[in-house]
């Protein structure tokens, strides 16, 4: 019963938060407002925004590139067209359920090249250490930035600061129960040593630097995507390096707490280009844009990725 419970929690909680910023949105502005945010959206020159999402894609073959070097040093090479599907794959199931899409993308390299889960899994695990450590190093640049935007009660007025503790809080919950339910110890054994493995490929690299290259492109074109997608309105057009770094960093952060940063996404990057002389209508307009092209983009190539890893690899299963 527990168990069921927290599952349901985990599924459930990060879509309400995330739903209930889209009604915290709609709740704060007047019809006028809501007209002339839609106005704003439809009137963008969507030009700029596919150029933007081309980025975006080429963000995640970098990742896909990336993916490979870190398990050659544990003894496995995969094919290019199942890492990109399957890394697309993983970022359509992190829109449904949270966290999911880890699961998924070490589920289907196990399915189609035979790499053991829990060592698929622990690469993915070292993946997201060192993008959370850029996170980190680019939230650093951007208090040095603008202090002054970094103050904690700009931004827990507008995100609560439940969307960062309920996922923390359910995670060492499930983490904490998943122990106790392994009942035999050489399989979880087992797991733990693939695991670590996993997670230490990065320090057994023989191709650093390409490593490296990669890891610093992936997050130039998430940043480029963004700034690209700034010349679709007239409001932001002429907006610099500064505002659009920290309304960046600020997105990056809001897309962890809910599904694919459903509401809390549009809501950061308003609060943030709200102090730069744009006003917030126009500023959540943006974010909307922005959000809606990643979502999109995400679903698209993820369902496709969905339908043809299992035909581009029917001998494989």
């Amino acid at each position: 019963m527990i168990n069921k419970l927290l599952v349901v929690l985990k599924t459930i909680a990060p879509l309400s938060i995330g739903l209930l910023c889209v009604y915290f949105s709609y709740k704060n502005t007047s019809l006028e407002d809501r007209n002339y945010i839609l106005n704003s959206i439809l009137m963008a020159d969507y030009t700029y925004v596919f150029f933007g999402i081309s980025l975006g894609i080429l963000s995640h073959f970098s990742r896909a590139q990336r993916w490979g070097y870190l398990l050659n040093p544990i003894g496995f090479k995969i094919k290019f067209s199942n890492s990109i599907m399957a890394i697309m794959v993983a970022n359509l199931g992190n829109l449904a359920f949270p966290r999911s899409g880890e699961l998924l993308r070490a589920s289907s390299i196990y399915a189609y090249e035979k790499i053991p889960f829990e060592k698929g899994f622990g690469t993915i695990i070292s993946e997201r250490i060192i993008d959370l450590i850029i996170l980190f190093f680019c939230i650093i640049l951007g208090a040095y930035l603008s202090p002054n935007l970094w103050r904690p009660e700009t931004y827990l007025n507008e995100i609560p600061i439940t969307n960062y503790i309920i996922p923390l809080f359910l995670f060492v919950i499930l983490f904490v129960l998943l122990i106790n339910k392994l009942s035999f110890k050489n399989k979880f054994k087992k797991f733990i040593l693939g695991l670590k493995e996993g997670i230490w490929a990065f320090s057994l690299l023989r191709e650093k630097k390409k490593f490296v290259f990669y890891t610093f492109f992936i997050w130039l074109m998430y940043f480029l995507m963004m700034y690209v997608i700034k010349f679709s309105l007239p409001e932001t057009y002429s907006l610099g390096l500064e505002p659009m770094f920290i309304a960046f960093v600020a997105g990056a952060i809001a897309m962890s707490t809910t599904n694919g940063g459903i509401g809390v996404y549009p809501l950061a990057i308003a609060t943030v280009l709200s102090q730069y002389n744009i006003s917030y209508e126009i500023a959540l307009a943006f974010g909307w844009i922005i959000w809606t092209s990643q979502t999109l983009m995400i679903i698209i190539f993820g369902s496709l990725s969905f339908v043809f890893l299992p035909i581009l690899n029917k001998n494989k299963t």
